[in-house]
């Protein structure tokens, strides 16, 4: 294991022997590290927290402190981030609130300079979170997100899918595959350069494109678009997710 003279690794902290881990990083007593994982310089690992395989965690970045929410009456509580995920300098992932709470990062996600993932936070594959994003509590990123620099994001707000947010805060869910900015926030548009991207069929975009403009550009409300989007539009799977995530949101939509 490659571990600078200067780090300091807690004895009982399970490193895979491929683990390195550069000058001044502190690693705690109940982390868990995955092979091929680098830990650069004055990194802080602490808490329960597992760090998956292939991680990237940069200079002065912060993971698994306890958490800033005020109800936390010291249980155990975890963070996981997943395979391949690169923590930049300064990020923050805090652990849970009640006791057992895991704050979640999944796998291949790039959370840049400065973001702050909170408390019981849920974070799918493959987000990019860009500089000084801050999630507050008990938000829900799904897979394929794009998060722009400075968001807010209130908690317990979801986002969806594939959907690219760049409105400076967040107080409501963002449907999945939409283009979220200004301030308040608005659906522009479907994301439909980050639909190509990743590989979403032209049919399926095409749909979202009519479910956009029901939901969106007409007098419907959005129980009657859904009704609309159901009868008219193809049953495939992102229309499925689309209407569901609607309907299942308790702040509302943007």
């Amino acid at each position: 294991m490659n571990i600078h003279p200067t780090a300091i690794v807690n004895p009982a902290a399970k490193l895979d022997e491929t683990v390195e881990v550069g000058p001044y990083a502190i690693i705690g007593e109940h982390v868990t590290i995955g092979a091929g994982t680098v830990v650069q310089a004055h990194a802080f690992i602490d808490g329960h927290t597992t760090i998956g395989r292939n991680c990237k965690i940069f200079p002065f970045a912060c993971v698994g402190m306890p958490t800033q929410d005020l109800k936390y009456d010291g249980g155990t509580t975890y963070v996981d981030v997943g395979d391949g995920t690169t923590l930049r300098e300064f990020s923050t992932v805090h652990c849970g609130t009640k006791d057992g709470e895991v704050t979640r990062v999944g796998k291949g996600c790039l959370i840049m300079a400065y973001c702050h993932v909170a408390h019981g936070c849920v974070v799918g594959d493959g987000v990019i979170m860009s500089n000084a994003a801050m999630l507050a509590g008990e938000a829900i990123v799904e897979d394929k997100v794009t998060i722009a620099g400075l968001v807010g994001v209130h908690q317990f707000v979801r986002i969806g899918t594939m959907a690219m947010v760049s409105a400076p805060r967040l107080t409501k869910d963002v449907p999945p595959y939409m283009l979220v900015a200004r301030d308040p926030a608005e659906a522009i548009s479907p994301n439909l350069v980050g639909l190509q991207r990743r590989g979403v069929s032209a049919e399926a975009i095409s749909a979202i494109k009519h479910a956009f403009k029901l939901l969106y550009k007409s007098d419907l409300n959005h129980h009657q678009a859904i009704e609309r989007i159901r009868a008219e539009l193809p049953d495939i799977p992102e229309l499925r997710h689309l209407c569901e995530f609607i309907e299942k949101s308790e702040r509302g939509v943007v």
